[in-house]
């Protein structure tokens, strides 16, 4: 344990304070939240490597700089209420978590979600729900959020305009989200969406 536990430490030193993370809140909830429990068993010691892990039904765990820049670009406050598209295995809502007061995240995958709803409790993360189902409709009967974090790939950006989409424009000030967007060879950029809503 104080192995990863100094590996953990070394990961925000060299991986992310070295890419210029600087909110300092970020980087004490990337070093809160023990990423060893959110990978598939056998993969606790590649945990702080600098890339993405495989987990369950074909997804991955993203690559811990990806989740500190999503984490930092929005900008959360200790009073948010968070939407995550995408829970994976519970990771990025966890590190969410330790800054918003709650954090909301869908995935569509019902047992990937069972297993991420099961984790993050097991673990005390008391202030995230986790949700089952269609992300991209976001999650209306829960908005409006202050932020939202899409960690899910697809294959364009939802448009925000989309009233069926409706989380998308339920939010409370201006906001910006990273997307991961790919196509079917597995080509994936990440884009920087920036709205500012008016009102």
């Amino acid at each position: 344990m104080r192995d990863l536990a100094y590996r953990r430490d070394r990961m925000v030193d060299v991986q992310l304070k070295r890419r210029n993370i600087r909110d300092a809140v970020v980087l004490d909830a990337m070093r809160q939240v023990p990423r060893e429990k959110f990978v598939e068993s056998g993969f606790e010691e590649f945990a702080y490597e600098d890339g993405a892990l495989p987990i369950a039904n074909d997804q991955t765990i993203s690559q811990p700089y990806i989740v500190a820049l999503m984490t930092e670009a929005a900008e959360l406050k200790s009073g948010d209420r968070v939407l995550e598209v995408g829970a994976g295995s519970g990771y990025a809502a966890a590190v969410a978590s330790r800054i918003a007061r709650t954090v909301h995240t869908i995935e569509r995958h019902p047992d990937l979600a069972a297993t991420a709803r099961a984790r993050l409790a097991a673990l005390g993360y008391a202030n995230v729900t986790v949700h089952s189902g269609d992300g991209t409709r976001g999650l209306i009967e829960h908005a409006p959020f202050d932020a939202i974090l899409v960690a899910a790939g697809g294959p364009s950006v939802p448009d925000p305009a989309d009233k069926a989409r409706g989380a998308y424009i339920e939010l409370r000030r201006a906001w910006q989200r990273y997307v991961f967007v790919g196509d079917l060879a597995g080509i994936v950029v990440l884009l920087l969406v920036l709205r500012i809503l008016a009102g």
